[in-house]
């Protein structure tokens, strides 16, 4: 193979394999950084999802609510939530269900 092949084949692979620009993953950082994040995705598509799981959940949902409540004269709307459960593997070996939720924000059109 040439050089410029092997360079290139990388830049294709994380193309197909990188995550979709339309979701928030909800973690640790403080409320306002995803509220943040969240407004700036909406203002770029149509809709945004916002994803939580295990303690965070709580997280997500004050994501959502504060978009909702605080930006009513923005004419946003929750659209779809989604609740399920993931089995995860503890550093011990056992393995155990933790919760999810998605929760879709969308503009009002």
């Amino acid at each position: 193979m040439l050089m410029s092949e092997v360079e290139s084949q990388p830049n294709q692979q994380n193309k197909e394999n990188s995550p979709t620009r339309d979701a928030i993953y909800i973690g640790k950082k403080p409320l306002m950084a995803y509220v943040t994040s969240t407004l700036i995705q909406l203002a770029n598509q149509p809709s945004v999802t916002i994803k939580a799981r295990g303690l965070s959940i709580g997280r997500a949902v004050d994501v959502s609510q504060i978009i909702l409540k605080r930006m009513e004269n923005a004419g946003y709307a929750i659209g779809d939530i989604i609740i399920g459960s993931e089995t995860v593997q503890a550093e011990d070996g056992r393995t155990r269900n933790v919760s999810t939720i998605e929760i879709q924000v969308k503009r009002n059109t």
